[in-house]
C-alpha cells in the first residue's frame, strides 16, 4: 500500500512539473538598415541543460501562429529556436494570401545580397540570445521551409561559422555559384521529386556543391510536390505530405546530431 501511494505521489509530483513547464515563446527585436525586425526565440523551459541553438526561416508568409506551432514541435526538448522574420515588423503576409506572399519575398529574391545581410544578421542576433536562453552556441544549425529554405542555403554560402543548415522543399537557385567556395556547414537539401518550382534547379544545385568543400547531400521524396511540410496545405502543386514530411525530420534530426558531434 506504501508502495502504491508512493508511485502515485511521484506521479502526481511528475504530472504537476509538466503542467508548470512551458514552451517559452519570447520577441527578439533589431534593426538593420532602417528596418525593424521582429522574431520569436522558443524553446522549452523544462529543460535547464544548453542545447543546440537554430535559426528557423519559415516559408514566405513569414513569422505567425502556424509558424510558431512549427518551431514548437521541431524544438521540443532538443534546441532552442529563433524564428526569423526577414521582412521586417510591418510585413505580415496573409496566411494564405499568395498575392500577398509573393510582395514579401520578391525584393530578397530580388536582391541576394540583401538576403545574405538579413539571414547574417539572424544568426547574430541568435548567439546574441545565449545570454539570457540555454544556447550551446558551440552548437549552431539553420532550417528553412520553402523561402526559408533559399535563405538558409544562403546563410551557408555566405561563409556562416555554423554546423549546419537544412532546407526543406527550398529553392535551389543562386544568383553566384562561386559563392560556394565559402560553405563551411553541412548541407542537406530535400525536396520533393514531383516539386516543379524547385526541381528544375537540382542539377545546377549539384554542380554548385560538388564545386564547393561541404560537406553536402540532395534528398529527392518520391511522389512529394512544393511545401511537402506545411501542414493545412493542399493544392496540386503545393501539398502537406505527411510521410514526407515524417522522413525529411527524421533525416535533419539525424543530420544535425551527427553535424554537432562533428561525426560522418
Amino acid at each position: 500500500m506504501r508502495v502504491a501511494r508512493l508511485c502515485c505521489a511521484l506521479l502526481l509530483a511528475g504530472c504537476a512539473f509538466a503542467a508548470s513547464a512551458k514552451m517559452v515563446r519570447r520577441p527578439v527585436e533589431w534593426s538593420l538598415g532602417g528596418t525593424r525586425f521582429h522574431s520569436v526565440l522558443v524553446y522549452d523551459d523544462a529543460v535547464s541543460a544548453k542545447r543546440p541553438g537554430l535559426l528557423m526561416v519559415p516559408n514566405w508568409y513569414g513569422v505567425n501562429d502556424a509558424a510558431v506551432k512549427k518551431a514548437e514541435m521541431i524544438a521540443g526538448r532538443d534546441y532552442v529556436i529563433l524564428l526569423t522574420d526577414m521582412y521586417g515588423a510591418g510585413v505580415r503576409p496573409q496566411q494564405g494570401d499568395t498575392a500577398q506572399a509573393q510582395a514579401a519575398v520578391k525584393p530578397l529574391y530580388g536582391n541576394r545580397a540583401l538576403m545574405r545581410q538579413r539571414v547574417d544578421e539572424a544568426l547574430a542576433q541568435l548567439r546574441a540570445q545565449a545570454s539570457s536562453a540555454p544556447i550551446d552556441t558551440r552548437r549552431l544549425a539553420a532550417i528553412g521551409f520553402c523561402f526559408g529554405g533559399s535563405a538558409v542555403l544562403d546563410l551557408a554560402r555566405s561563409g556562416a561559422d555554423i554546423a549546419a543548415v537544412v532546407s526543406f522543399h527550398g529553392g535551389l537557385a543562386t544568383d553566384d555559384p562561386a559563392l560556394a567556395k565559402n560553405i563551411k556547414a553541412r548541407v542537406l537539401a530535400m525536396n520533393g521529386a514531383d516539386d516543379k518550382s524547385t526541381m528544375p534547379d537540382a542539377d545546377k544545385f549539384m554542380d554548385e556543391m560538388r564545386r564547393s568543400p561541404a560537406d553536402w547531400q540532395f534528398v529527392v521524396l518520391g511522389h512529394a510536390v512544393h511545401c511537402f511540410t506545411e501542414v493545412g496545405e493542399n493544392s496540386p502543386g503545393c501539398r502537406y505530405d505527411p510521410r514526407a514530411a515524417a522522413r525529411s525530420y527524421r533525416l535533419m534530426h539525424d543530420w544535425l546530431d551527427h553535424a554537432f558531434a562533428g561525426t560522418p
